[in-house]
């Protein structure tokens, strides 16, 4: 009986164990699995923006549409799960607010499909790739995040940032020869990256996304400082949305006063301000908040360089865009470049968790004498 009693025991404890050790590896891959999902979100975002601005689709009633649905779409979420959370509407928590829906919807987003308009969406994707770079500078500059040049892990995110941004730039200004295409005319195309790169449009529209990713990575960092004072991330979404759409909305009054614009017809003009308001503005927000909160901002923006792998792969199998030795060789670079930055990331956490236990062991041996 004591036999069979301690099989059991041991038994149970090994179960137990498993468990735990199950449970922790799910914890490690969550944020790592919401951020490629985000990634995901962002570049189907990318392609019918595009598109729907391609079909005349007007920017600005697209921002006021999109942050509409968000509001509706996170705040369906927040009635559901964050009914018991007690939080705090302060006078902080609301400016806040006020600043992530100006960055957010005015400057952000509006910015965005301005220069989405006068570029390319892979020329988009490709810029989206310096926030991460913002966003670390920004983490810096108001010592949210430690930076020491002489470590090993702030080499490697500095330099696994400029080497997923080469990896991008390279993607979109070198094409090379085509190495895989769904048709044979796309073979015949004459290239159009120098006439591009000359162009006055491509160069405002540039500068629009450089304006609007920056407009981005601050929106994160400010969003880390809120969660923290406002604890609930769906109602902050929805906060953060609704003042998004009241702004835009002014703005679009001022800007736009024809009435013809904010009609709707049941094509893809219909399905961009829906998948930007429920999918990107809606679910896709509060999931950054969730790695924001776990792993902190830096960490959710070193994903974007996928969002550009991600968007060459819709180009080629939605628009039949054709993949060129350029893109497979950026593709590399960026993958490369994000392993780099995860590293330095594990690195600093591992001498964080390091301190820690030499802290708490100096106290006990402090305590025990």
């Amino acid at each position: 009986m004591e036999m069979e009693e301690a099989k059991e025991c041991v038994g149970g404890r090994s179960s137990s164990s498993k468990k735990m050790i199950e449970m922790a590896f799910r914890e490690y891959l969550r944020p790592h699995i919401l951020s490629v999902l985000s990634c995901l979100s962002h570049a189907g975002f990318n392609i019918i923006s595009k598109v729907s601005l391609d079909k005349g689709m007007n920017r600005y009633v697209l921002v006021v549409y999109g942050h509409a649905l968000g509001t509706f779409a996170t705040a369906f979420l927040a009635l559901l799960f964050e009914r018991h959370i007690e939080r705090k509407l302060t006078l902080p928590v609301l400016r806040n607010i006020f600043f992530l829906g100006l960055l957010g919807a005015v400057l952000g987003r509006t910015l965005f499909y301005a220069g989405l308009e006068y570029s390319s969406s892979t020329f988009a994707s490709t810029m989206s790739n310096l926030v991460p770079s913002f966003t670390f500078i920004l983490a810096i500059l108001f010592r949210m995040e430690r930076f020491d040049i002489s470590k090993g892990s702030a080499q490697a995110k500095m330099g696994g940032t400029a080497m997923a941004f080469a990896g991008a730039t390279l993607t979109t200004l070198y094409k090379g020869i085509v190495v895989i295409s769904p048709s044979t005319r796309h073979c015949h195309q004459p290239s159009t990256t120098s006439k591009i790169l000359v162009d006055r449009k491509w160069i405002k529209g540039s500068l629009m996304l450089l304006v609007s990713y920056f407009s981005i990575a601050a929106s994160f960092v400010l969003q880390t400082t809120t969660i923290k004072k406002y604890p609930a991330p769906i109602s902050l979404t929805s906060l953060t949305c609704l003042m998004g759409t009241f702004q835009a909305a002014i703005m679009t009054a001022i800007v736009d006063h024809k009435t013809s614009s904010w009609r709707l017809s049941w094509n893809i003009s219909l399905l961009a301000p829906i998948y930007s308001g429920i999918i990107v503005f809606g679910i896709t927000a509060y999931v950054q908040i969730l790695i924001i909160q776990i792993k902190g901002p830096v960490f959710m923006t070193a994903y974007r360089p996928l969002s550009t792998l991600f968007v060459a792969i819709m180009g080629l199998l939605i628009l039949g865009d054709a993949l060129h030795l350029g893109s497979i060789i950026g593709a590399t670079l960026i993958i490369i470049g994000l392993y780099a930055i995860m590293w330095g990331k594990e690195k600093e956490k591992e001498k964080k968790l390091m301190e820690g236990v030499i802290h708490d062991q100096s106290i006990e041996i402090k305590m025990n004498k």
